[in-house]
């Protein structure tokens, strides 16, 4: 049987309207060493949850009034419970409610009537989980990266460390919406989503220079994971410029395909026909030694990352 020492106790909260349900997990869990908090409504889910900080919550699906879907998804929306791991209870025969509790941002579903070894083996997969995350980001915070998960079916974002957040808030102020997406990154998460391409960074303009995001592979739960950098487009082009022996505007078009824009997108910025940014390209091509727009790019995120640029 899974066993907690007092020393490492953790609280799990249990929702269910029905007493009898609520008596045998209280029972198991208790005989675990947990720590065992109960709420038999949606609301008194919510206060106990943000009160408390529960470190995982076991939750009905179908209950009067604010049912566990409303309750998952208010959880989410909250700041202090929003990482919290809530496993959904629900009837083996009813598909429909495991897919709401998914989409609703369940982390996992126990079928009823539960069977408290399964409960216990799925609480502590969970929370080891959780402890993994928690130290990755940390590890994270403490080294100042800017970084942040994105939900790779969604879009949404999961968790930011407080120097994206700092980044986001100052350069893009507004760009997390109510339902926690990245809006401005939407097409290119499509595009991300669609491709089998390996990913480009994406670069946007803001007041200070350009804000970029490049792909960082996924963690350990499937999430999508950005680094965030603003960098000094001047000195970029510089760098690129004096390395590959090129002119300032063929720098200047390099750092925009090393960002995956079009020619198109780069006449647009530069102020030029997409023909003559194709002609710029087709120099700094033949001054780099390679045959497509995609290696040029990897040659100059290379040569960027290597210098400290990126």
């Amino acid at each position: 049987m899974h066993h907690v020492t007092a020393s490492t106790q953790i609280t799990v909260l249990i929702v269910d309207d029905v007493p009898q349900n609520l008596s045998v997990l209280h029972d198991t869990l208790d005989e675990a060493g947990y720590r065992v908090l109960v709420a038999t409504n949606g609301e008194s889910a919510l206060a106990r949850a943000g009160q408390s900080l529960p470190d995982i919550i076991l939750l009905d699906a179908v209950m009067p009034g604010m049912d566990g879907f409303e309750v998952c998804r208010r959880l989410l929306a909250d700041p202090r419970t929003r990482e919290v791991p809530v496993i959904f209870m629900t009837g083996l025969t009813e598909s429909e409610d495991v897919v709401r509790g998914f989409e609703a941002g369940g982390t996992d579903y126990l079928g009823k009537p539960v069977r408290p070894p399964e409960v216990l083996a799925r609480i502590a997969a969970h929370l080891e989980r959780a402890r993994h995350l928690q130290a990755a980001r940390q590890a994270i915070d403490q080294l100042g990266r800017a970084t942040m998960a994105l939900d790779p079916a969604t879009g949404a974002v999961l968790w930011q460390t407080p120097a994206a957040r700092e980044l986001l808030d100052l350069h893009l102020p507004g760009a997390v919406d109510e339902d926690g997406q990245l809006t401005v990154l939407q097409d290119w998460l499509a595009f991300l989503r669609e491709t089998r391409a390996a990913p480009q960074p994406l670069g946007l303009q803001v007041a200070q220079g350009m804000l970029q995001f490049t792909p960082r592979g996924q963690a350990s739960g499937g999430e999508w994971l950005l680094s965030l950098r603003l960098e000094d487009g001047a000195r970029n082009i510089a760098d690129l410029a004096q390395h590959f022996a090129l002119t300032p505007r063929e720098a200047e078009v390099l750092q925009w395909v090393a960002l995956g824009k079009t020619n198109r997108d780069i006449g647009d910025i530069l102020q030029m026909s997409p023909r003559t940014a194709d002609k710029h390209l087709q120099h700094v091509l033949h001054k780099l030694g390679v045959e497509t727009r995609t290696a040029a790019a990897a040659l100059a995120l290379e040569h960027l990352r290597g210098s400290g640029n990126v």
